[in-house]
């Protein structure tokens, strides 16, 4: 045999195994099981249509309703703004596609896996007064404890699949309230830079007015109508942050904004496009809790005395040290 004939079969067999070797990876059934487990409990592309979310657990009900492109925490007949980003997260979840193989088809699992009605975590995904466009039930942990056995109402399939839900459904409903005093803070269109100037009425000490603290922005720096020697404007700049973000510990509903109380102390806010917000503060009570309205909200806050009492401060507060 020529060497040219050898080198042209060798050539051949190469080419065979190369193509055996290929086909033995298209099929390999770990790998076809593994795409065909790809999967997303949400349709992607539909968050345009989503107007409610509603998390049903045994001992209470988040409902997250979209109003105005805006979300809200709907409780107790009213709605309270909510954190728009931990909303789009969980949505995002929902609609994320990943490995989730079926692991039985039959509705005897249900009890054992705590997915029957009324044993999972309820999530309804809706569109309005239409049907939803998701109802997922959660049940529990797998034995490692990494992965959680899901399913679709009305259908027996059982999926289990990363946890990456349960910090969303087991959370408290204070955790999706957005609490930030000025919740515009959130989204970043109401920075510092904002605003122009910022005049804090201390409360009055026996009975004794107490002159206000007037800071005017001129370019980078502050002017104030108290005396200061040597002010450091990082100071101030993080004084004025942390008024826009300091969140409260929760809202309260047994007394109106307009309520005469919130007149002990204030601190207003003039912005750059004009407009101005007024936050009010009540005296704090005898159990260390200060409440709080915001001009043009018609929410009430609760926050610690002493996180409330760093927003009133002396002058020399702002010396350079």
């Amino acid at each position: 045999m020529t060497y040219k004939k050898k080198l042209t079969i060798l050539s051949g067999i190469i080419a065979a195994l190369a193509v055996v070797y290929m086909l033995t990876i298209v099929f390999d059934p770990e790998r076809v099981g593994s795409r065909s487990a790809a999967y997303s409990w949400l349709e992607s592309g539909q968050n345009d249509k989503i107007s409610g979310v509603t998390i049903v657990k045994a001992d209470e009900t988040i409902t997250l309703v979209r109003n105005g492109g805006k979300w809200f925490v709907s409780n107790n007949g009213k709605d309270y703004p909510a954190k728009d980003m931990r909303i789009e997260d969980f949505i995002a979840a929902l609609s994320k596609r990943a490995p989730y193989p079926v692991r039985s088809s039959s509705a005897s699992s249900h009890e054992r896996l705590s997915l029957t009605d009324d044993q999972a975590v309820r999530v309804t995904v809706a569109a309005g007064a239409g049907l939803p466009l998701l109802n997922l039930l959660i049940g529990q942990a797998d034995q490692t404890g990494q992965s959680i056995y899901l399913r679709k109402q009305g259908q027996n399939e059982v999926r289990s699949g990363e946890d990456i839900f349960t910090s969303y459904t087991n959370a408290a409903l204070t955790s999706w309230y957005n609490l930030l005093l000025f919740p515009e803070t959130e989204n970043g269109k109401l920075t510092n830079a904002n605003v122009q100037r910022l005049t804090v009425y201390r409360p009055s000490h026996d009975g004794e007015n107490v002159p206000p603290q007037i800071f005017t922005r001129s370019g980078k720096e502050w002017t104030f109508n108290f005396e200061i020697a040597h002010p450091d404007m990082g100071k101030v700049d993080n004084y004025i942050r942390d008024i826009l973000t300091t969140p409260g510990e929760n809202f309260v509903d047994h007394i109106a904004p307009s309520d005469p109380s919130f007149n002990n102390s204030r601190i207003v806010l003039e912005l750059g496009d004009g407009s101005i917000r007024t936050l009010r503060c009540g005296p704090p009570d005898e159990n260390g809790v200060t409440l709080m309205a915001v001009s043009g909200s018609d929410w009430v806050y609760s926050i610690p005395s002493w996180v409330s009492d760093r927003f009133f401060v002396d002058a020399d507060f702002f010396a350079a040290e």
